[in-house]
């Protein structure tokens, strides 16, 4: 009787799972032969980002990937490794949509059924109203609105649907950057900013 030969990992798949992780998140259900490859080659994978100060964040549930840049303690010397993933200050606006989707996203999946939350532009747009200025162009918040729509689709949080323009899916892995415990107090401190220049 012969003994059953397991696959091995095939480095052939590295450089192609490297570059994809590099490029942004790594969704199971857009590739799947990417995603099988990534589990293949992961910790190959993770020795090679780890030169980079790299760390690779993978979420088997929810079915996707990313890189993190490794945290650095504070007192380490200046010959510290650059940082190659650079830290952007997001607008109050698109941090407070990313808050309130995170806050959807919760809330939605506490009810159960479907795993995808989707909201309509629409929708966003009611969410965002109560907590930004009112002024006496409604048509231009509304445009304000939809920017920091886009700009939070270009982040990767939101997916336009293909079948419908005003229609998004809002992006799981947002779950990873915008931390549950701390959404009532975001959400207080924004609220409490609304009521003074509302």
């Amino acid at each position: 009787m012969s003994a059953i030969e397991l696959p091995t990992p095939t480095h052939d798949a590295l450089p192609a799972v490297l570059v994809a992780l590099m490029k942004g998140v790594v969704y199971r259900e857009q590739a799947p032969q990417l995603w099988r490859d990534m589990e293949n080659v992961q910790a190959a994978a993770r020795d090679h980002l780890r030169l980079l100060g790299l760390d690779l964040l993978v979420d088997e549930a929810e079915g996707y990937a990313y890189l993190r840049q490794t945290e650095v303690d504070p007192g380490a010397s200046e010959d510290a490794a650059p940082r190659l993933i650079p830290r952007r200050p997001l607008s109050y606006p698109v941090s407070l949509l990313l808050v309130l989707l995170r806050k959807r996203l919760a809330l939605h999946d506490a009810q159960g059924g479907e795993t995808r939350l989707v909201l309509t532009r629409e929708q966003i747009v009611e969410m965002m109203r109560t907590f930004l200025p009112a002024g006496p162009n409604e048509a231009k918040l509304v445009d304000q609105i939809e920017n920091h729509i886009r700009r939070v689709e270009d982040l990767g949080f939101l997916r336009r649907m293909k079948d419908d323009e005003a229609v998004y899916e809002v992006r799981r892995i947002l779950r990873a950057f915008v931390n549950a415990d701390k959404l009532a107090e975001m959400e207080a401190l924004y609220r409490e900013h609304a009521g003074r220049v509302g």
